[in-house]
């Protein structure tokens, strides 16, 4: 390449870096927007652990080729350098936007060096220039997605230079640079589809520059041909051979490109492009209005739109709409230069008709003619064939300063154009700083499309400003009333706003403009894949109320019915399943999934949470490995198989446990759970330290957390620390006044620590309230009559006590030991107390059995959608804009069988033994 720029000299490199670095300074500072959130924010493709192969089985939207919702954009190479943006500096905006900024440096440089080849030096660096400045270019530039442009046009002007090398002396062919372009061809292709169309440029070239025909003389030949009076000369047989080699190469690469997209084009809805589903003569004389528009917008870019699509041009529907002359203009112009560059020898003409094929080659794939596309004008596919456009304003421009009389406002205009159009350019870019100021400009320009007032719903709701954003989705069902997105928008906010009435009305009226299925006919074919998921949404919706699980099971099942592939229906039909306690039928529904999409971490997590309700840790476990190894960083995955290996027993499986809730507090350190299962971890190790810090570290970011605050205690309570506990009890019993155990635990210390029988007497006199026939609660007040001398009323609590557990032998000994001393000491005399015989040392395990709580919140299905707004995409507007996300559940069971109950043989019970023997 560097090769070919060997005539550019550095003064004029240096002059186009500036101006281009003038211009696009700002783009810096601009986020990820639009078409980015799909592109590089989900696109799993870009992180390192997903196999560089997947980069050429995925679409650009990292959705495999092979699936119907894949946009079939085939963009590996640019993919490829997303992915080393990632690698370098993860999802930071700025190094991104940087590297376009420097791939449009290069084009301009390379556009320079193919200029020189049409016109004189002064005119190609005016054509560079506004090449550089101009204000079409700022979504190809600033908006990160638009680097497929950049990427095609740097191979795309790279093949045709190296074509024109291929011309050697005496016209004898040099195969070198053919066989460069072919490949280079290829690379641009692989960067985006349209990169192919310059093989149709080097045909014009070989034809009508290189070998210097006009179309007089191809028709004279021809016919003299036809005739029999004379013979293809020696240099036409030449050029033919080129063309069939550059022709065959082409071809074949049309038929890998098929064969990529597996002979199918993408699925795209009238709202992507509305003339494409019109019916005649609105679709012919529409696409033909849409030429001049585009022309238009290289002529006056003053009102630029992110989004063109839907309501933004109303439909040409006859032949008396005035619209009809502008585009019978723009062919008469258009006629009138084709004529002028194929009749005229001369370099005039020759620049003209390179100019004409730069402009309208490149913009075929775009056009409709061949297939329909999923916009209706897109500014970033003008980016090639905005160079054709200024190589003819340059030439014009050119014409113009010859003239004496003309050469000074030629000059002042060419300033004033260069001028504005850098100027237009720098204000642009700040519009892509959000997805907000973005949507918002473009409303400026177009109030007629839907999709928009979408999209600025969407930027406020990402803000949580759920009010006005729904004022925003209202306007765009008024704008377009049949969108069934839109109120799939409406409901979902009202869904937010926990305004479930309106929601479902919202929903249903969405369901309504699905279409009807009709028998024979593929369903999904004629609607966008997101706009089935009213279905899930609705269900989603519905299933909060207990008593509608059945019908929200049918709408699942109604969407499956519609497209057995719909993963999301199979995914989220499993986890209504498992609510309804139908886990093996949540099973099946997994599997399924799994059969469509076996790399999805989400599923087989999901399917370890199945297994955990059937009671199968084993496999459970296996799953969850499963998910680990497609994940590693799973998050939940990683916190729920620590918890089942600690709840297993196995002390061989705690280190592993450990390594993962290591690994889990790294990637969310604000979530107590973490620290607190650490610290179970460490007191099963009997690291006494280790679980203090830990289980202090879980209280320092959730104060109130429950479990840990009690097992702190408990801790403290072991490790002959009592005094320690207690201040620790207080939170926890400010937080929680019920919480029994922690008022065992309390009473416990006051009575055998601080020697404070009323406060001891206080906290099981409390755990009665809350639960009269809570037997330790029972046994320990028996205790503290006792103490307190009243072996009458010890004697009675006890026997009331023992009719709540009669099969407790402890409190049955405790009883006749109480009996014995009243028996001994007489009715009277109750002061002191002789010894009796030790109680059975298992009787020490019931006191205060089941002290250690363990936080049993296992963390429930998850769902594989992330994102429940429908960003409206030129590519993409599926997956990710309809399905909503339900808030995370506890589990439809708590694990306490899987969970081992804790024994804490605390030091009261020889404190109870003492003072009942009277030690």
């Amino acid at each position: 390449l560097l090769e070919k720029m060997a005539d550019v000299s550095l003064k004029e490199a240096a002059l186009i870096v500036g101006v281009v670095a003038a211009c696009y300074w700002n783009s810096l500072f601009c986020g990820f927007v639009f078409d980015d959130v799909s592109a590089i924010l989900d696109n799993k493709d870009l992180h390192p652990s997903t196999p560089l192969k997947n980069l050429f089985q995925n679409d650009f939207w990292g959705t495999p080729m092979s699936e119907e919702r894949s946009h079939k954009s085939y963009r590996p190479l640019t993919v490829l350098t997303f992915r080393l943006n990632y690698l370098f500096s993860e999802l930071n905006a700025v190094s991104y936007h940087f590297l376009n900024l420097v791939f449009h440096v290069v084009v301009c440089i390379v556009f320079l060096k193919v200029c020189k080849l049409f016109l004189d030096n002064r005119s190609s660096v005016v054509a560079s220039l506004l090449f550089a400045v101009h204000p079409i270019h700022t979504e190809a530039v600033t908006g990160v997605v638009g680097r497929a442009e950049l990427l095609s046009s740097i191979f795309f002007l790279a093949a045709f230079l190296s074509y024109t090398k291929s011309k050697g002396p005496d016209n004898t062919i040099v195969w070198t640079p053919i066989a460069v372009t072919v490949f280079l061809v290829a690379v641009a292709t692989l960067c985006k589809e349209q990169g192919i169309t310059v093989v149709g440029i080097c045909c014009v070239y070989e034809v009508f520059i290189a070998q210097g025909y006009t179309l007089p003389t191809l028709l004279d030949t021809a016919v003299q041909i036809l005739r029999g009076k004379g013979s293809i000369p020696f240099s036409m047989l030449q050029t033919l051979l080129k063309l069939i080699v550059l022709m065959f190469s082409t071809l074949l690469l049309v038929v890998v490109r098929v064969q990529v997209i597996q002979s199918q084009l993408p699925v795209f809805t009238r709202f992507d492009n509305p003339a494409a589903v019109s019916p005649s003569p609105a679709r012919q004389l529409t696409f033909n209005y849409l030429l001049p528009v585009n022309a238009w917008l290289l002529l006056n870019p003053s009102e630029l739109c992110c989004d063109w699509t839907m309501g933004t041009i109303p439909l040409v529907e006859s032949l008396l709409d005035v619209r009809n002359v502008a585009t019978l203009t723009f062919f008469c112009f258009l006629g009138a230069l084709i004529v002028f560059s194929l009749r005229h020898p001369g370099d005039s003409s020759k620049t003209v008709l390179m100019a004409l094929c730069l402009i309208v080659l490149p913009f075929i794939p775009a056009s409709n003619l061949f297939f329909p596309v999923g916009f209706v004008v897109a500014e970033r596919v003008l980016y090639v064939p905005s160079m054709g456009f200024c190589i003819l304003v340059a030439h014009g421009w050119k014409k113009l300063s010859n003239k004496s009389v003309l050469r000074k406002i030629s000059w002042v205009c060419l300033a004033a154009v260069l001028f504005t159009h850098a100027l237009k350019t720098l204000h642009r870019n700040w519009d892509w700083e959000s997805e907000y100021t973005l949507f918002m400009s473009a409303l400026k320009v177009n109030k007629n499309n839907a999709k928009l007032w979408n999209n600025v719903g969407h930027a406020l709701e990402n803000e949580k400003n759920f009010e006005r954003a729904l004022q925003f989705f209202i306007q765009a069902t008024q704008v377009q009333p049949d969108d069934i997105g839109a109120h799939m928008n409406v409901g979902r906010t009202y869904k937010n706003l926990n305004k479930t009435k309106e929601a479902e009305e919202s929903y249903m009226i969405a369901k309504s403009l699905m279409p009807q299925i009709i028998p024979g006919k593929k369903y999904a074919a004629r609607v966008a894949p997101n706009h089935l998921n009213v279905y899930i949404n609705l269900a989603n919706l519905i299933r909060a109320n207990e008593s509608r699980l059945e019908e929200a099971d049918q709408l699942y099942r109604q969407a499956i019915s519609m497209r057995p592939d719909f993963k999301q229906a199979y995914i989220s039909r499993g986890e209504l399943l498992l609510k309804m306690n139908k886990p093996l039928k949540a099973k099946e529904a997994y599997l399924r999934a799994l059969e469509l999409d076996r790399t999805n971490a989400d599923l087989w997590y999901n399917l370890a949470i199945v297994y955990i309700e059937l009671k199968d840790p084993t496999e459970a476990l296996k799953n969850f490995n499963r998910a680990l190894e497609l994940n590693p960083a799973h998050k939940l995955a990683l916190f729920n198989s620590a918890l089942l290996m600690q709840e297993s027993g196995d002390a061989r499986l705690r280190p592993e446990a450990k390594q993962r809730l290591l690994h889990y507090v790294k990637e969310e350190p604000q979530d107590a759970n973490g620290y607190f299962n650490l610290g179970m971890l460490a007191m099963d190790d009997k690291k006494d330290m280790e679980a203090e810090a830990w289980m202090k570290k879980a209280i320092r970011l959730q104060p109130n957390f429950r479990s840990a605050l009690f097992n702190l205690a408990l801790l403290y309570s072991q490790t002959s620390k009592e005094l320690m506990a207690l201040p620790v009890l207080e939170d926890l019993l400010r937080y929680y006044p019920d919480h029994t155990k922690g008022l065992i635990l309390k009473g416990d210390i006051l009575m055998n620590q601080k020697k404070d029988i009323v406060g001891a007497k206080m906290c099981f006199e409390k755990i009665l309230e809350l639960d009269p026939k809570n037997v330790q609660g029972k046994h320990n007040l028996c205790v503290v009559y006792f103490e307190e001398r009243d072996l009458i009323k010890a004697e009675k609590c006890l026997v009331e006590t023992l009719a709540l557990a009669p099969h407790e032998e402890y409190i049955q000994r405790h009883l006749n030991i109480v009996r014995s001393k009243i028996a001994s000491l007489g009715a009277v005399e109750q002061s002191s107390l002789p010894s009796e015989g030790t109680v059975a040392a298992e009787e020490k395990k019931n006191s205060f059995q089941n002290l250690k709580e363990i936080k049993s919140e296992k963390k429930t299905t998850q769902s594989t959608v992330d994102n429940n707004k429908e960003h409206s995409k030129n590519k993409k507007l599926t997956e990710k804009n309809s399905v909503d996300k339900e808030t995370p559940k506890k589990s439809t069971k708590e694990i306490k069988d899987i969970e081992k109950k804790r024994v804490a043989a605390l030091k009261r019970l020889e404190e109870i033994e003492r003072i009942l023997n009277g030690e």
